[in-house]
């Protein structure tokens, strides 16, 4: 049994531990975490670069960085219950909030303003107040040369598939199929790359 294994099966040592990386109450890490250990653990590839942000990560999940890629200012990026990886050559613009577990892959465009969050807190026992309820993780996948455009919602679970476009505002419910065009709340594919014309098409819905 590694040692994370051996942490999480002993509630009284997970909690100590927990409180040892993060103060009770935050979702951010102690300061000695975020310069002593994580720079250690996480992956930042050649060219990077993250500008004035908030960075929530913790050493028991990954948080990985591609070569040539950005994290512009004022975004917010969590991998408390889950990683955080971003391809190479991607970029995560101003006041993003990206909650784990999210994959980003390769030349990505994440406009303004976007939630991505690969979390949700169960709800369904009315005896229990929500906060004290479970969380429910469902990873987010976005694949390569997708473009997500300002203000959009990424929920827990679904999948972008590759090239395809998430219009302004949308909230995609539903995973979205390669090389089309989703836009709405909920979102619907409204365009869709044919092959044999060369061209994108009106999506039948």
């Amino acid at each position: 049994m590694g040692l994370k294994e051996k942490i999480n099966s002993n509630p009284a040592l997970k909690k100590l531990v927990h409180w040892m990386l993060i103060p009770t109450g935050e979702a951010r890490p102690r300061l000695w975490v975020k310069l002593l250990v994580n720079p250690f653990i996480h992956k930042h590839g050649a060219g990077s670069r993250i500008g004035r942000t908030r960075m929530d990560v913790l050493p028991f999940n990954k948080f990985e960085l591609g070569s040539k890629s950005t994290i512009e200012d004022f975004c917010t990026i969590n991998n408390g219950v889950g990683d955080v990886l971003i391809g190479n050559n991607s970029l995560i613009g101003m006041s993003n909030v990206i909650i784990g577990p999210v994959s980003i892959g390769n030349n990505v465009i994440f406009a303004q303003n976007i939630v991505a969050s690969g979390l949700n807190h169960d709800y369904r026992d009315i005896n229990t107040p929500i906060n004290l309820q479970k969380t429910i993780v469902s990873p987010i996948v976005v694949e390569d040369d997708c473009w997500i455009a300002a203000n959009a919602v990424l929920t827990a679970g679904v999948t972008i598939g590759k090239h395809s476009v998430i219009a302004a505002g949308a909230v995609v419910t539903k995973d979205v199929s390669p090389y089309s065009v989703a836009a709405g709340n909920p979102a619907k594919v409204i365009k869709k790359y044919d092959f044999a014309l060369n061209q994108w098409i009106t999506a039948k819905n």
